[in-house]
């Protein structure tokens, strides 16, 4: 959703290439490798109430462990985007890589953090609504307009960015990694936080309603909302009154058109 933005050093000369670009493949393909499975796991997760987690508890313990699980991806998120968590993404690869590295690392650790919660996720067994025959249609309908929203944002905040492509990929070339401008376009142009906003539209559209799929919504949608003031100061110390303008201009979370700066 957001990543470590520490300037990197290029890489030093001394090294073979072949090691180099050894260690950027194998980091790239464990983060977009990961990328992948949680996100499918996400998505099949919540269409279908978080009934398909593999946790083996039951009963009050299942709850304890299942809000666990719920919160250990926005506080260990956060916590990366501080000095002490970017500091530690750094030493992930090494004192050599680690910082070049370093988004690429936020995103596959984020990758596993969501793909945890719904693998080891005890599922209640209790089902509030399964919709069938016309409402199913709609549920599915505006699950998948939420997805594509989110796709839409991802994209429109430098994919790059968000998979963690531009880490491994400015290993591989041996130099520093190429982070995007400030997004004011697309969907920025009429939000300033569309990536929340769209994981939090996915969270509450899937078409079946359990009291699990309604604890996970109602914990990582504050986190949708709190979450991104962290980022919005690390913006305002890095971008200056251009940000600021972008403030004033642009709502925070719920879209609307531009206006005068």
């Amino acid at each position: 959703m957001s990543h470590p933005d520490a300037a990197v050093p290029g890489v030093a000369s001394s090294e073979p290439a072949w090691r180099r670009r050894g260690l950027a493949l194998l980091s790239g393909f464990l983060c977009h490798g990961t990328f992948l499975v949680a996100v499918g796991s996400m998505f099949l997760a919540l269409r279908n109430g978080l009934a398909l987690g593999r946790g083996p508890l039951h009963g009050p313990a299942a709850w304890a462990a299942n809000a666990a699980l719920a919160l250990q991806f926005p506080l260990v998120h956060s916590f990366l985007l501080t000095e002490r968590g970017r500091r530690l993404l750094g030493r992930v690869f090494g004192a050599r890589h680690g910082r070049t590295l370093a988004p690429t690392t936020y995103a596959w650790s984020a990758a596993l953090q969501i793909l945890a919660t719904f693998l080891l996720w005890s599922p209640s067994g209790t089902v509030w609504w399964h919709p069938t025959g016309g409402a199913a249609l709609a549920m599915h309908g505006l699950y998948a307009s939420a997805w594509l929203f989110l796709g839409k944002a991802l994209l429109d905040g430098g994919l790059g960015l968000q998979t963690g492509w531009i880490g491994w990929t400015a290993l591989w070339r041996g130099g520093k990694a190429r982070f995007p401008a400030m997004p004011e376009h697309g969907l920025f142009a009429v939000c300033r936080q569309p990536i929340y906003l769209g994981f939090a539209l996915t969270l509450w559209t899937g078409p079946v309603w359990t009291p699990d799929r309604l604890l996970l919504a109602g914990l990582w949608s504050a986190y949708c909302v709190v979450g991104p003031l962290r980022k919005e100061r690390r913006y305002l110390k890095m971008h200056g009154e251009a940000f600021a303008a972008y403030q004033r201009r642009v709502p925070y979370m719920l879209p609307a058109r531009r206006t005068a700066a």
